[in-house]
């Protein structure tokens, strides 16, 4: 399956290229745990992250990306971060 935008990406594609490090996984959980998120939410928060690491030009999803995107979350929840 050809994918065309990071929307498109299912489980597969998520592993394979939106892969985190360490400390990117620790700001996951920590925003899990604040907000309360579900896993689909976390899907959704790790295609943002790579959207704006692709917007970036960057290959790898840096902290200031799944920040971003976590906001971004945050804001469509209106959860005060």
């Amino acid at each position: 399956m050809r994918i065309y935008c990071n929307a498109q990406m299912t489980n597969h594609h998520i592993k394979k290229f939106c892969e985190i490090d360490e400390t990117n996984q620790k700001l996951l959980e920590m925003a899990i745990d604040k907000f309360g998120l579900s896993a689909r939410a976390c899907t959704r928060i790790l295609k943002v992250a790579r959207t704006i690491a692709d917007l970036e030009d960057q290959v790898n999803i840096q902290p200031s990306h799944l920040s971003e995107a976590i906001q971004y979350r945050a804001l469509d929840r209106n959860i005060i971060a």
